[in-house]
Parts: structure tokens; sequence; C-alpha cells
């Protein structure tokens, strides 16, 4: 244990006496520092935002005066995602997928307004995030400080020496590891400091927070051990970093780049043109409740005059046209979610293929725990959309609900021509004030963490694997010592 920390100090003092290695830690921990202000600065700014402009949706929709319950329909309303509280860490895909919804009768609209639609194509590249500066830039950093910690012995002929003096190649291997890991960990305390924030004052949760400081840690603990292999296996120093950095740039850069593209291919799903002209397709299909002769609308009008015993829609207790509007809405809805089923399944089969990919690159792994932990995966986003498609749909049902119960039918049919008749059907505003506001409800910590270990355990296969390469690695130096 001596001959390790002699290693790593050893380490600690040539990092020192190298002014340009001193100088690129320096820049990013300043970078890190940088990205963490600006990211929750970023994150608590667009949060407000969304919540401001949802009370002034909720408002205008409370606010809405005297009108037939069918105009509140198409009148429709916002609802915008609230930001979770480690999206100041990783953002994930809330820039590429939108956080706002208008919902109407009749249809099912897309999110809109991401951060990529609406800014430079540079967003597609990473955002300036605590997850981002770990992800990418640690690792090069890494590489450049490391990549001649065994090679530069082997060079100028000490590791023998080290050897002769009793060093062993297991302490070698493990001084120079541990040498560069504090150096990881200093890039790492930035981070650390804005989870600790993130979690003691604006309240994110504990488990979740910890969770993601650990995985990033395993990462650069992966980048470490794979920096020290490489400079033990390579012949000079220079080779070493060449093949590192072939590394960095195949599996941080390209692999996350390309392996979308390979699981779009494997695992085709319609685009929005093409659903929204499939489901155009289906509706007429299925009929149309504006058409006095269409065979289901009719089916259903002599369904419901059986069940309430009468010959006409005029002797109904209720207002026909409201229980059309009713099945009409349970039905498109129905095709709504059906078609919405289809995509997330092909969605989920795309990320389950990508996340295999993290075999090959463990930033990959580590971008899909971080984004489960955080609570910004393409889960979170999905949960956005189901939730306000089901309120969507409770608002449209009780609006039509009114117009069934509280409009008499034939003053809905004489209100375009009876002028009495349609100051009857606006009905009182307190029926729509009386709809309670959206409420996104997040993932909970048993289901972030049961998210993320998918990534966590492709990260720790990674950790092993590299640690038996380092045990082969100690035995090929003393087979040549």
């Amino acid at each position: 244990m001596n001959a390790i920390r002699l290693i790593a100090r050893d380490e600690w003092r040539l990092l020192r006496r190298n002014r340009v290695a001193m100088l690129g830690l320096l820049m990013l921990i300043a970078l890190s520092i940088l990205a963490a202000l600006t990211s929750i600065s970023s994150r608590d700014n667009s949060d407000a935002i969304r919540a401001r402009f949802q009370q002034q949706a909720d408002a205008a929709f409370d606010g809405a005066p005297a009108r037939h319950p069918h105009r509140m329909v198409h009148y429709g309303h916002f609802v915008f995602r609230p930001l979770p509280v480690l999206a100041a860490f990783d953002p994930g895909v809330d820039a590429f997928t939108g956080n706002t919804i208008y919902l109407e009768g009749h249809r099912q609209n897309s999110a809109n307004f991401g951060d990529v639609r609406q800014s430079s194509l540079l967003v597609r590249f990473g955002q300036l995030t605590p997850a981002f500066v770990l992800q990418v830039l640690a690792p090069l950093m890494l590489i450049f400080i490391g990549f001649g910690a065994v090679a530069r012995e082997r060079e100028r002929g000490t590791i023998r020496q080290m050897f002769a003096h009793g060093v062993s190649a297991r302490s070698l291997l493990l001084g120079k590891a541990w040498g560069l890991a504090t150096i990881a960990a200093l890039m790492l305390a930035p981070a650390a400091l804005a989870l600790g924030w993130l979690m003691t004052v604006e309240g994110a949760p504990r488990v979740p927070g910890l969770l993601m400081l650990g995985g990033y840690a395993l990462y650069l603990a992966i980048w470490v051990l794979l920096i020290t292999l490489a400079s033990a296996l390579a012949a000079q120093a220079r080779t070493a970093l060449m093949a590192l950095i072939g590394i960095w740039a195949f599996a941080v850069i390209l692999l996350p780049r390309i392996a979308p593209d390979l699981a779009l291919a494997a695992n085709p799903a319609l685009t929005r043109l093409e659903t929204d002209i499939a489901i155009q397709r289906d509706l007429r299909a299925m009929g149309d409740s504006h058409n006095p002769d269409d065979p289901f609308f009719n089916a259903f009008k002599a369904r419901t005059l059986q069940q309430y015993g009468v010959d006409k829609v005029e002797d109904l207790p209720v207002n026909y046209r409201g229980l059309l509007a009713l099945e009409g809405e349970k039905l498109t809805s129905k095709l709504f979610d059906d078609y919405a089923t289809r995509q997330f399944k092909a969605q989920k089969a795309q990320s389950q293929q990508t996340d295999l990919v993290g075999l090959f690159s463990p930033a990959i792994a580590l971008r899909r725990a971080s984004m489960a932990i955080a609570g910004t995966d393409l889960e979170g986003h999905r949960r956005f959309l189901s939730q306000s498609e089901a309120y969507r749909f409770d608002i449209v049902q009780q609006l039509n609900e009114l117009q069934a119960k509280s409009i008499a039918y034939t003053d809905d049919s004489n209100r375009n021509k009876d002028p009495e008749a349609a100051r009857r059907v606006r009905i009182d505003p307190k029926n729509w004030q009386d709809v309670p506001d959206f409420t996104y409800r997040g993932a909970s910590t048993p289901e972030k963490v049961k998210a993320a270990l998918p990534g966590l355990a492709m990260l720790l296969t990674w950790l092993v694997a590299l640690l038996l390469g380092v045990h082969f690695t100690v035995r090929r130096l003393e087979a040549v010592a």
C-alpha cells in the first residue's frame, strides 16, 4: 500500500509541474462550475416561465364567459410540462420533445416548443450542462493527463528499475490509476456540489441525487482504468494517446450519434404526418356523426332510443346531440390511444436497441441511467403525453356531458336560428371553473431507480471487464519484467 501511495503521489507531483495539464484541469473545473450555475439558473427560469404560462392558461380557461359547452370543447386548453429538479443537471430529451400541448376536442396534438426547433442547430450537439461536461469533456481531459502514466516509464527505462527495487506490476498500475482517479475526483467535485445544492436547497430527492453522483463516479472510474490499461499496453506514449483519442471519439461522439439511426432503421415507426393521415383515414372509415345516413351512428341512435324507451330523439330526457358528442369523442380518443400505444411501443424498441450499444460505449449506458434518474428520459415525455391526453379526454367528456344534461335538444337544434335558444344554450361559466387544473405526476423514486438499473448494470459490466483487464495486464508486465 505504501508503494501504491508513493506512485500516486509522484503522479500528482508530475501534474503540478505540467503547466499545460494544470491549466487544462483548472479550465475544466471552471467550465464545470459555469455549466452548473448556468444550467441551474436556466432550469429555474424555464420552470418559472412554464408555471406562469400554465397559470395564465388556467385563468383564461376558467375566465371564459357563458357559452355553449361544445364551444368550450373547441376553445381548448394549454398544458405545460414542469421540469424536474434534476433536469438542471441533465436536461435529457426535453430540448427535443417539446413541453407544451394544446388540448382540444376531436384531436390529439403533439408537444411543441422544443428548444431544438427554436434555437441554433448547435443545440443538437449538446448543451452546456454538468452532465455534458462529465460525459464528453472530462474523459478527454483525463486522456491528455494520463495517457503517458505507464508508457513514459517504459520509454525512460525506469519501469525495470522500479521492478528491481521491489515495486510490483500490480502496485505500479494501481498507483497510476489512483493518481489519475484523484484528478477525476477533482473534475467531479463541481458536479457533486451542484447535486448537493439541488438536493438541499431546491428539493431534489436524495436517493436519485446520490445515485446520479455514483453513476458519474463509476463512469469516470471506467475511464481511469481504461486510460491506465492503454498506457500500460502501448509501446510508446503517443501510441497510447492516439488509441485513447480514437476510443473516445468512437465511444463518446460517434456511437451515441449513429445508435439512434441504427435503431430507427431496425424498428421503423410512422412519422407524425403519416400518423395523422392514417388517423384521418380510420376516422372516415369509423363513421361521421354529422351524416344522418351514417350506418354506425344510425345504429347508435337506434340503441339510444331503445335504451330510453322512446321513438324519437326529441322525446329523450337528455340532449341527443350531447350523447353524440360523448360517443364520438370516446371513439376518436380510443383511436388516438391505439396509435399512441403503437408509437410508444416502437420508440421503446428503438430505445432498448440503442441501450444495447451501451455494451460498446459507456457514454450511452451513462446517458440512459442519468436521464432516467433525472426524470428527463423518453419515459418522462411519454408520461406527460399520456397524462395530458387523459386530462384532455376528461375535460372534453365533462363538457359533452354538460351539453347532454344541461341543454335542451330543441334549443340546441335551433340555437343558430332562434336568439332566445342561442341565449339558453350558454351555460354558467362556473361549470368549467370547477374543472380541476392539470397536475403532472413525475416518476417516483423507485420507478427512477428501476429505469436506471439497465444503464448502471452496463457501467458495472464495463468496470468488471476493465478490472479483469488490469489483472491480465499485471501478469503480462510481470512476465516482461
